[in-house]
């Protein structure tokens, strides 16, 4: 049996990208850096691999390690998943290829203020109250194209009051993992 026919959230359709090896790239360097949730299985994996597997014509596939099943939260309800409004971006920042947050701003001309990804993240959670983290993850779809030639990553949220099934070790334990993965990235 496939991972296709196991958990269709892993298996993440590239078809429409115009500029499909460009988002490869892109999406290649946030393996296990974000975690991935998977709403009909109720998983978040936390340890995986992105293969782009020959019989899976232009599909990005996610499997979870084999070897590291205490690195898969199970029995996250799909209500306690999020979309932010939130993109991850490449650029450049000082002469370099850099990640941006792309962030919704209301007023002036732009929709969107782009900053530096870890800038941009302490910003947001600022903006939060301390009792609520924020978590981001990926899902299926949130690999997208801005425009014509740019990959995007879309950022839902974890929401750990949501997860009243959990105890608090087991939610402290998704925001340690979560929290790690993200000071990674830059």
């Amino acid at each position: 049996m496939s991972i296709a026919n196991d958990n269709k959230d892993l298996v993440w359709d590239l078809e429409a990208f115009k500029q499909r090896q460009r988002a490869i790239d892109f999406v290649m360097g946030f393996e296990n850096r974000l975690c991935v949730f998977s709403g009909s299985v109720e998983q978040l994996y936390t340890n995986y691999n992105i293969f782009f597997p020959k019989e899976e014509d232009r599909k990005l596939v996610i499997l979870p390690n084999p070897y590291a099943p205490h690195d898969t939260f199970n029995g996250i309800p799909a209500e306690s998943v999020t979309a932010t409004g939130l993109n991850i971006i490449p650029g450049i920042h000082e002469g370099k290829p850099a990640l941006f947050l792309s962030i919704p701003f209301r007023g002036g001309q732009s929709k969107f203020k782009n900053v530096p990804l870890q800038m941009g993240l302490r910003v947001v959670r600022q903006q939060l109250p301390a009792n609520k983290p924020f978590l981001p993850v990926l899902m299926k779809g949130d690999l997208r194209e801005l425009d014509a030639s740019t990959p995007c990553l879309h950022l839902h949220a974890i929401h750990l009051d949501r997860l009243i099934e959990h105890s608090e070790l087991e939610r402290k334990s998704i925001q340690k993992v979560i929290e790690q993965r993200l000071s990674k990235l830059s």
